[in-house]
Formats: C-alpha cells, structure tokens, sequence
C-alpha cells in the first residue's frame, strides 16, 4: 500500500531577499513549503537568504520582474513583494520603480495564471497618500500626488492593485492584496532611510537623531513577524476578498514618541535634531484593520517596546559602519 505524503505547497516569493520577504521565506520554510526566491538584488541582500541557502527546499534565482519570469515545474502560491520600499532607494531610479511596480506585477499575474496560482500583491498604505481620513479604511480613495517625487512607488502600487482586480474580475486568477502599513524588524538595511532604522543606527553611533518637520507627525509601527503572519493568512483564506486589506499595527505613535522610547532605551544616544519635511510626507498614518481582524482573525501581537528591543539587539551586532545612514524622511513596509 503506498505511503501517503501530506501536501507540500510550492511558493515563489519576489523580492524574497529584502527584508519583508526574506521573513516570509523562513516562516514558509518552516512551515514546510517549498520555497523559490527571486530577487534582483537592487535592494535585497544576500546575506538575508544565506542561512537558508542550502536548505533543500529553497531555491534561489536572480532575476528582474520587469521581464518576463519562467518557473519550471508545479507553482502553488506566488507573493509579490518586489520593489524597493525606501524613498532614497526607489528615488533613486523612479523609472525602475514604476515598472517594477506595474509591468513586473504583470509579469507576475500571468506567471500565477499559467501556472494556476494564488497570488498575493504586497500593495502599500501609500496608496492612501497624505489621508484626509483617519484611521485609514479600505474603502478610502486616498489623497496622493500623482506627479510629485514619491509617485513612482505610490502611483505605481496604485497602478499594480488595479492590475490585480482587473485580474480578478476578468477571472484570470485568484488574487489577493494587503496594503502594508510600516513594519520594521531585524534584516532592516542601516542604509535605506526608514525612520525606525535611521533613528536606531543614529541612536547606537551616538549621532544626533534627524528628525523631519515638527515630529508631530504619526505612523503606525507592526513588527516584522506580525505582517508575515498577517501575509500568509490571507494567502491561506479559502476564498479571496472582495477588496484589499489593510494589515498593520493600529498603534498611533508621534515620530518624536518614536524617538524618545529609542533615546530611553539606548544609552547615550544624541538628542534629536530637527530638517524641514519631505515634499508629500504624510502627516498621519494608522491602518484600520477591522478587515483583516474578521476575515483572517489576525491582528499584531508584538508591543512596540517589545520589537524595538529584538530590533536594537540585532542592528547592535550587525551594524559595522560608522558612517551616517540615509536621512529619515519615512518608514515603508
């Protein structure tokens, strides 16, 4: 009688080396899928998918999404998390942006299509742009400068959910999408100028702490294992909902709050300093995540205190360079 074998999911995480991403990967390791990687390396890192890099069920393929994407074999789940997430980096080439943004979502839809897939799209709380509703609900249009210097990213995301649900509706795949709210975490970059990272590299070297406009301005902060998990219960809901769905933490925080918990919990950090605000930076940000609380019965379990510490501890033993980071303009998933 032949032995049976329990179902081991084949999943493809694009952009699965960065920092979100390579969460996922070892979180889906271990729950026993087999997992494919593919990142370009632009602003994923190596050394975040090494200690999994010879685990038998990982495979890892460097690659662009903006060009057509080939996966031999069997694909059970795709998740799309590929794009530089930071404002100096997805600056830095807003073109690459939007058509990682767009094109690479299209390339990634009909990937998942052939293949017979479900597909989740890491979407952003930037599509609700510089609210004028607050907290922010799914229903909510947004509020975004569609030619100003951050619509590379936010437009693009705009562009790709759009994608998705015409997906969707013209009954081309089973499409899900989370619109991330900031997440911060170990594997970070001390380079890549999210506020939570910046202000920690800055606090640890004893550097004054930049702080934009007035620092009265919030955001809402979800630890890293939080939003994995929150990723994968969507993918794992048995019938996709009907629109996006908003995972963060509904945590309000000033960014002076921030600051100040960092400064109290790192000896001899400098006193802040204080720049003019960023064109378009938003001014309040706090996900409403009634959605996700009833659809995947998910909501954050990790206390911003209790993250900042895991968070310190490991840019503690990881960062080497003296030299300053990136200024902290905003905080991305």
């Amino acid at each position: 009688m032949q032995k049976m074998t329990s179902f081991r999911p084949v999943t493809l995480v694009a952009g699965g080396a960065g920092f979100i991403g390579s969460h996922l990967c070892e979180t889906l390791l271990a729950r026993g899928h087999r997992v494919i990687c593919l990142d370009s390396f632009v602003s994923g890192r190596r050394e975040n998918v090494q200690p999994f890099e010879n685990h038998p069920s990982f495979t890892l393929i460097e690659a662009c999404v903006t060009r057509p994407v080939a996966v031999p074999g069997p694909l059970d789940q795709v998740y799309n998390l590929a794009c530089a997430a930071s404002p100096p980096q997805y600056q830095a080439d807003p073109v690459h942006t939007m058509r990682t943004n767009v094109v690479g979502c299209g390339n990634l839809l009909e990937l998942a299509r052939i293949k017979g897939a479900r597909f989740v799209q890491a979407s952003t709380s930037e599509v609700y742009g510089d609210p004028l509703a607050h907290p922010q609900t799914e229903d909510y249009w947004g509020n975004v400068n569609c030619t100003g210097p951050r619509a590379c990213y936010d437009e693009g995301k705009r562009a790709a959910e759009t994608l998705c649900f015409d997906y969707r509706r013209a009954g081309l795949g089973d499409v899900r999408v989370a619109r991330i709210f900031n997440t911060y975490g170990p594997q970070m970059r001390a380079d890549d100028g999210r506020i939570v990272s910046n202000l920690i590299c800055q606090a640890l070297q004893e550097r004054p702490m930049t702080l934009y406009g007035d620092g009265t301005q919030t955001r809402s902060f979800c630890y890293v294992s939080d939003l994995v998990a929150g990723l994968i219960a969507l993918m794992d809901l048995p019938v996709a909902p009907d629109g996006a769905v908003n995972l963060g933490n509904p945590g309000e925080f000033s960014i002076l709050e921030l600051a100040g918990l960092i400064r109290e919990m790192v000896p001899g950090s400098a006193k802040p300093v204080f720049c003019p605000l960023p064109q378009d930076d938003p001014r309040r940000r706090q996900p409403d995540i009634e959605r996700a609380r009833q659809l995947l019965h998910w909501q954050p379990r990790v206390p911003l205190r209790d993250g900042l510490r895991a968070t310190i501890d490991w840019f503690a033993a990881h960062l080497e360079t003296p030299e300053p980071v990136g200024a902290a303009r905003d905080m991305r998933p």
